[in-house]
């Protein structure tokens, strides 16, 4: 099997997640600067077997597009006329940020350490991940 990766993209920078071959366990991948993002993207997957990409949606907690949507659609534009033969779906991501900074206080983070923007993107990116991979697995595999 392929992984799937997944994709918390921000302005600056991006969050991603991975899953392992069998696509089982999801885990944080890097964070990199958006402006990098495609080029790494496509090195990742010329390395890599990746069956698909998941892209957070966002979504403002109204269900109302973010300020943020209309980047991630012409990245995912871009990313389906340059690689066709990896689809990229959308998301919802609300909360991610929120439950990202959750986990980290659960983990037992210190303060400086929730402060590492870099860190809550890669989280919330296994967030998206690993929501994605429970709703593929309907609600017996919850």
């Amino acid at each position: 099997m392929a992984r799937i990766l997944s994709i918390d993209y921000g302005k600056k920078r991006t969050g991603l997640a991975v899953t392992d071959p069998l696509q089982i366990v999801p885990g944080g991948l890097a964070t990199v600067p958006t402006s990098g993002l495609f080029d790494y993207l496509r090195d990742y997957v010329g390395r890599e077997s990746v069956e698909r990409i998941v892209i957070g949606e966002p979504m403002q907690p109204n269900g109302m597009p973010s300020e943020n949507l209309e980047r991630v659609r012409q990245f995912v534009a871009r990313w389906r006329k340059a690689m066709p033969d990896i689809p990229i779906e959308y998301y919802d991501e609300r909360f991610t940020s929120v439950l990202a900074h959750r986990a980290m206080i659960d983990g037992g983070l210190g303060k400086k350490a929730r402060r590492n923007k870099e860190l809550v993107d890669e989280i919330s990116a296994t967030i998206i991940l690993s929501d994605y991979l429970s709703s593929r697995r309907g609600p017996a595999g919850r």
